[in-house]
């Protein structure tokens, strides 16, 4: 008996963990095909930010209210109805033929995606025994990223001898495999028995609120960037003030602010991916348009950061149920800022041993941040509040990496804007690199705060 349980959620794993690999695969894959598609596209270089912002503003807006239509109507019928959407928009994106089309259709995949992770590590906390989490999450940390790892070195060979059109057709044959996989063996479509109404006002507050924050931070240093970013945040305090009012709110605002294990963990979540998504991003214009390399060696020299962050979240993970996670996070957090500080010197001339230096340092930090960081958010709520968890926090990675791509705009807009992108305008890229990994070192220092002053795991 008891081995036909863990036979069960084994299978369930694999499922969730596949459909968690789908996004960081394409994404990093995409990072290397970006000169090309801004080639055949014709993109400048504010446009070519988009295509990732416009999947990360539509993923974090929608990723809460889908948590709690889960809830409503069932998390596994959300869950594969959310991979039904990734394929049909990754089929869409692979015959897109202009930049308006690519960024739409990246926006009704980042739909499908919020989908996928308002839910799966609700549903993956909810099979699995408790004294199996913290293995079980860095198991799943690890595949996302093994799956960051193989992206750069796929994603350079396919977009160089297939076109870049082949990375979305491949992230949907992926997708179609994880709906069969779904269907089968996700047994429980687990909902609150409790009579329900879903809360459109809170959602559109919400929606709102999180838009402008984050069109308006890519729009920074103008004045509609200042404007939006401030009425952005006005929006977000009547949202909070709303959603305490409600009793079935879209978000369970007191959840953040009477747990503060809880507040403090999603923020540091938050304040990592706001200082780290933009990395691989910069590293791949810096090596294809300043150092002149092909994707496939571009893949090959920024994959050694996901690597080392598969093999460490592994260890990491397990490590979690039995030391103390918060300490294991606050570490991570602290190895990241050193390598951020490092990417700080790049120049034109850098060696490449010194560039994969740091990029083993940064996949250390991220492999013990992540699974005991993720360790600590679930075991901070009940069972009750796992799918609200789970949502809050891919919201915080997604708003965390709109943000930071955000940045990495603001730094182009300040130094390339309007330009398409070359090998002719290095120095003004380089400048750019510079600007955004400065600011993010600082935001990363700011993380290593808050993940040290919240109370540790009872």
């Amino acid at each position: 008996m008891r081995s036909e349980t863990t036979e069960k959620y084994l299978l369930l794993t694999f499922i969730i963990c596949l459909g968690s690999s789908l996004v960081p695969l394409m994404g990093s894959a995409l990072n290397l095909a970006l000169p090309y598609i801004n080639h055949d596209l014709r993109l400048d270089a504010l446009t070519s930010g988009w295509i990732q912002t416009s999947y990360l503003l539509s993923t974090a807006i929608f990723q809460i209210p889908c948590s709690r239509i889960g809830d409503m109507v069932g998390r596994k019928k959300v869950f594969i109805t959310g991979l039904c959407i990734f394929f049909v928009s990754a089929i869409l994106c692979g015959f897109a033929a202009s930049g308006t089309q690519l960024i739409l259709y990246r926006s009704l995949m980042g739909v499908g995606s919020a989908m996928m992770f308002g839910t799966n590590i609700a549903i993956l906390v909810a099979h699995v025994p408790s004294e199996k989490r913290g293995k079980i999450l860095g198991i799943n940390t690890a595949v996302v990223y093994f799956s960051l790892a193989v992206g750069p070195l796929l994603g350079g060979m396919m977009t160089q001898h297939l076109g870049w059109h082949s990375i979305f057709f491949l992230s949907a044959g992926i997708s179609l495999f994880v709906i069969a996989g779904s269907a089968r063996y996700i047994h429980e479509n687990w909902r609150s028995t409790d009579q329900q109404h879903f809360d459109w006002v809170g959602s559109l507050l919400y929606a709102a609120a999180l838009s402008c924050l984050i069109y308006g931070f890519s729009r920074l240093p103008h004045i509609p960037g200042i404007a939006l970013i401030l009425g952005g945040s006005l929006l977000l305090l009547v949202f909070s003030m709303y959603e305490k009012k409600q009793k079935q709110p879209v978000f369970n605002i007191r959840l953040f602010l009477d747990n503060r294990v809880f507040r403090m963990s999603t923020l540091s979540a938050l304040i990592n991916y706001s200082a780290t998504f933009a990395i691989a991003f910069m590293l791949s214009l810096y090596l294809q348009y300043i150092r002149g390399l092909t994707p496939r060696d571009a893949g090959l020299i920024i994959v050694v950061q996901s690597v080392i962050q598969a093999i460490v979240s592994l260890r990491s993970g397990s490590l979690s149920d039995r030391k103390s996670p918060a300490l294991l996070a606050t570490c991570g957090m602290g190895l990241i800022f050193f390598g951020l500080v490092g990417l700080c010197f790049l120049t034109e001339t850098t060696g490449y041993f010194y560039i994969g230096g740091i990029l083993m340092l940064l996949g250390f930090g991220f492999g013990i941040f992540s699974s005991p960081n993720m360790n600590i958010i679930m075991s901070s709520v009940g069972k009750q509040d796992y799918g609200m968890a789970s949502a809050t926090t891919g919201t915080m990675r997604l708003t965390g990496q709109a943000f930071s791509m955000g940045i990495a705009m603001m730094a182009i807009s300040l130094t390339v804007s309007g330009v398409e992108l070359s090998p002719e305008v290095h120095t003004s890229l380089m400048k750019a690199i510079r600007i955004t990994f400065f600011c993010c070192a600082l935001l990363c220092l700011l993380g290593v705060y808050t993940s040290s002053i919240r109370n540790r795991r009872k």
